[in-house]
């Protein structure tokens, strides 16, 4: 897996929190690592660096302390880790890159009489 890397910030140290497309159109997100290691916490600002028109697939729980938790699936292949800079209290997870769709169009605004 090929990483694109987006953005980061959230922390003075190593890499994290970071965000990354792949090359097999998910998102991988380097976040602190919390009891589950499906789950990961994130800055709130981190979202932002997402590809233009796409947004993170995963339901973002705010923690009420500036950031979200976020599930996905667990990065193990070491290539991928191989890539990153985690300090002991990260973690890393693959998510769905979603794209935002647009329907309809809004309706032609008529001149004020």
């Amino acid at each position: 897996m090929r990483l694109e890397f987006l953005g980061k910030g959230g922390s003075d140290r190593n890499g994290c929190p970071s965000l990354y497309a792949t090359d097999q159109h998910t998102f991988v997100v380097q976040g602190w690592r919390t009891s589950q290691p499906e789950v990961i916490e994130i800055p709130h600002l981190l979202t932002g660096f997402a590809d233009p028109n796409t947004f993170i697939g995963a339901t973002l729980t705010d923690t009420g302390r500036g950031t979200f938790t976020l599930t996905g699936r667990p990065i193990t292949d070491p290539e991928v880790l191989g890539q990153l800079d985690l300090a002991k209290d990260e973690s890393v997870i693959e998510t769905a890159k979603m794209e935002r769709t647009f329907h309809g169009a809004t309706a032609a605004r008529r001149p004020m009489a």
